[in-house]
């Protein structure tokens, strides 16, 4: 066994070869999706083609919606592997490997190498844990910072005159500020908030005047604010205004209609974790046999698992990845139940029913998933789908091999390895099982996702590709996309028509006194001139199909044909280049 071994440099070397055969690849074998997945790859891209890495831009224009750090590992990335999925995705495999071999280093000290490496299993067995690291969001590097944070935080709240209290605060103050430069002050609010819930529980809160906590907020400070500082001094305030009303913003309003009831993360937690949102169920209240050492790190882990899920709960924008952070103490108190608790760990009515119901219905899933091409045909046509754009994606043909329906299977048996190992005791069948699980998402990112892309976006992207070969402008109308940015090769040189920026900044200027975001207008703005104003260069307008009635009024543009929902149309350029 594993376990044996005793070597921990042996382990993390086995961990890093291991996590990294398991999260690098296929990482590129699929399109990158609206909007955040493309959002940031765009940024990155943009700081190459402009040579600019100080600011992060979107359109090659100040972009303040996040800091810069994730977007530079990002924009590393394509200078060493060029502008693909691979590269945008990249970062986050390696983010990965870091994870994981964080997870058995903080798991050993706090119990045993069973324990970090059944952590480890259990983390990457999980969905949507496992599925962030082969996507090109930012969250997997943030939740890692705030993790480390709280984890060195812990270690000098739980030991103040400790020898190592100095060193601990250090790298506390330094994972939090990177924190805040990889997505911003809402790292902040949930470190803050975690710890000083920790403290009323343990009754620790004179701890916050002492000199060793002192510490850890100036590094916070120093580390978080150095990007800041240099941007304000360079003359960029209104960037930084900018990025502070959205932030305040993201908490006030449903951002992008992404809003929902309250329960949303609670449900998302519930699927998405898999089997080990169960497991936490089943291991929540078991506590009692741990160290002082143990139950406070416990404590401290039930904080931040409770600060985020309520906070982001209360939160009107609610977005899957939001509570995220969660994985971490949801997967590290359910790993307590199976390696301390594991002979009387039992699933009771409850997580018994949540238990098979999930399984049930994510296998049945991903079994009917590859006859999608059969199944949409009686759907269609009783009129089931009442979305139109819906039912014009379904129209495209996903390259089903028939043999798909083995992946949904392969998450049922894994379900019942672990099922059977906690039933029985038999902890072996349970890293099987879990085991099994890892097989399960990696052969489902690999096969199923790529094919689910052919019908949600990629009649745009292969259009978008398209017209990267071909010097023109490319726009949407009455949908969010950057797709068209990063795919169709957007350059600064598609900014250079005065005749264009002096038509734009007019129509921006209009629409900020209506209360209007200048970025979020500036695509409306560029649309209007592309199709009132004098274009000196092929112009291409996307349009859903659902939406197709506010171009066909306009005689300036000509469709060239209609694919799964997208509608294509062209203007011709009126006015030789300039």
């Amino acid at each position: 066994m594993a376990f044996a071994i005793k070597n921990n440099r042996l382990l993390i070397f086995l961990i890093v070869l291991i996590s990294a055969a398991v999260f690098i690849p296929f990482i590129g074998n699929s399109p990158l999706f609206d909007w955040d997945e493309v959002n940031f790859a765009e940024c990155a891209r943009e700081m190459l083609v402009s040579d600019n890495y100080s600011q992060v831009q979107l359109n090659y224009r100040p972009f303040w919606e996040k800091p810069p750090f994730f977007i530079w590992l990002q924009a590393l990335s394509m200078n060493l592997f060029g502008v693909t999925e691979f590269a945008a995705r990249f970062p986050n495999a390696l983010c990965g490997v870091a994870s994981l071999v964080t997870l058995f280093v903080v798991g050993s000290k706090f119990h045993s190498k069973q324990f970090g490496l059944t952590w480890c299993l259990l983390y990457a067995a999980s969905l949507l844990p496992h599925f962030y690291f082969k996507s090109g969001i930012i969250d997997p590097w943030f939740n890692l910072f705030i993790f480390l944070s709280l984890y060195h935080s812990f270690q000098f709240l739980n030991n103040p005159l400790g020898k190592k209290e100095i060193s601990n605060a250090l790298f506390a103050g330094l994972f939090l500020g990177l924190a805040v430069l990889t997505k911003g002050p809402a790292a902040l609010i949930i470190s803050a908030l975690s710890i000083l819930t920790f403290l009323l529980w343990t009754r620790q809160i004179p701890i916050l005047k002492s000199k060793v906590f002192l510490l850890f907020v100036a590094t916070t400070i120093f580390v978080s604010g150095s990007w800041f500082l240099v941007e304000w001094l360079r003359g960029n305030q209104k960037i930084i205004q900018g990025f502070i009303d959205y932030q305040i913003r993201l908490f006030e309003t449903g951002d992008a209609g992404h809003d929902g009831p309250f329960a949303y993360h609670f449900i998302v937690l519930l699927l998405g974790c898999f089997p080990a949102s169960i497991i936490f169920i089943s291991a929540y209240m078991k506590y009692g046999d741990l160290t002082p050492y143990q139950k406070n790190m416990r404590k401290i882990m039930l904080c931040l698992f409770w600060v985020v899920l309520i906070l982001f709960s209360v939160v009107k924008t609610k977005i899957i990845h939001y509570s995220s952070l969660c994985y971490f103490p949801l997967t590290f108190v359910a790993t307590i139940g199976l390696v301390q608790y594991f002979d009387v760990l039992k699933f009771k009515t409850l997580p018994k029913i949540l238990f098979w119901l999930i399984n049930g219905l994510l296998s049945l899933a991903f079994v009917l998933v590859g006859f999608t091409d059969y199944i949409k045909v009686p759907l269609i046509a009783n009129g089931w789908i009442k979305d139109p754009f819906a039912v014009e994606n379904l129209q495209a043909s996903g390259n089903w091999s028939g043999f798909e329906f083995l992946i949904g299977l392969l998450l049922l048996a894994a379900g019942i390895l672990v099922y059977r190992g906690i039933a029985k005791n038999k902890f072996k069948q349970v890293l099987a099982g879990l085991s099994l699980n890892v097989l399960f998402i990696c052969f489902a990112i690999a096969i199923v996702v790529p094919r689910i892309e052919l019908y949600s976006q990629h009649a745009a992207i292969e259009f978008y590709q398209q017209r990267a070969k071909e010097h023109c402008y490319v726009e949407t109308h009455g949908f969010k996309s950057y797709a068209y940015l990063f795919y169709s090769n957007r350059k600064p040189t598609d900014y250079t028509n005065p005749d264009q920026m002096a038509y734009i900044e007019d129509m921006l200027n209009t629409m900020e006194k209506e209360g209007h975001s200048r970025l979020t207008s500036y695509s409306t703005a560029n649309l209007f001139w592309m199709e009132n104003g004098r274009v000196d260069r092929p112009t291409y307008i996307v349009v859903k199909s659902s939406q197709e009635k506010d171009i066909i009024e306009k005689p300036v543009f000509t469709k060239l044909y209609q694919k799964n929902g997208f509608c294509f149309y062209k203007r011709e350029a009126v006015e030789p280049a300039k």
